[in-house]
């Protein structure tokens, strides 16, 4: 497992730094100090460690996401909390959360299965559909909503690091972006 976990921390190191046609498995396999081979032992190709590099990561976030959840909590205090975490684990894991926008604009995408793709959306979906079923938010389709919330967590993520902000200003700016965004997408 070892071998596995220096492939995948070597792929995401040089895929951020060169992308994905710029990172031959050869020098992924270098830099994870194992023979070619021994990638290929532990995926059968690029195109797969790739989307396992991705599903792991995905998983990561949303573990994380689902330990901040309070699911006692009202449905904007746990969308809020979701935008929030979202943001702060992104901006300590950067190169995680550049691999996944990397990811996302990649033909990659389409390779990932539709059960992890149900499972990684999972815990929005269920929110989202929540606001839906409780006629919470505007008329727009569920996968407008999600593709409005992942654009402005991506923007804001650009946004806070490029400045050079205090900790508690980026926490201003997130409570504060959390309320554009929530008036955008609800009724009230």
């Amino acid at each position: 497992m070892d071998k596995e976990k220096e492939i995948l921390a070597a792929a995401l190191k040089l895929f951020v730094e060169f992308g994905f046609h710029g990172t031959p498995t050869s020098k992924i396999a270098k830099e994870a100090g194992v023979a070619n081979g021994t990638l290929f032992h532990y995926f059968n190709t690029k195109e797969d460690l790739i989307v396992a590099l991705y599903n792991g990561i995905k998983e990561n976030l949303n573990y994380y996401l689902l330990s901040k959840v309070k699911d006692e909590d009202a449905l904007e205090m746990r969308m809020k909390t979701i935008y929030s975490e979202s943001l702060y684990w992104a901006l300590i894991h950067r190169d995680e959360f550049f691999f996944i926008q990397q990811f996302n604009f990649s033909p990659h995408v389409s390779k990932v299965s539709e059960e992890d793709k149900e499972k990684q959306t999972r815990l929005y979906a269920c929110l989202l559909m929540e606001g839906i079923n409780n006629d919470m938010f505007k008329s727009l389709s569920v996968d407008l909503i999600a593709t409005l919330l992942g654009s402005h967590l991506y923007g804001v993520h650009k946004y806070l690091v490029s400045n050079d902000l205090s900790s508690t200003k980026q926490q201003e700016i997130i409570d504060e972006t959390f309320v554009l965004i929530w008036q955008m997408i609800t009724k009230n």
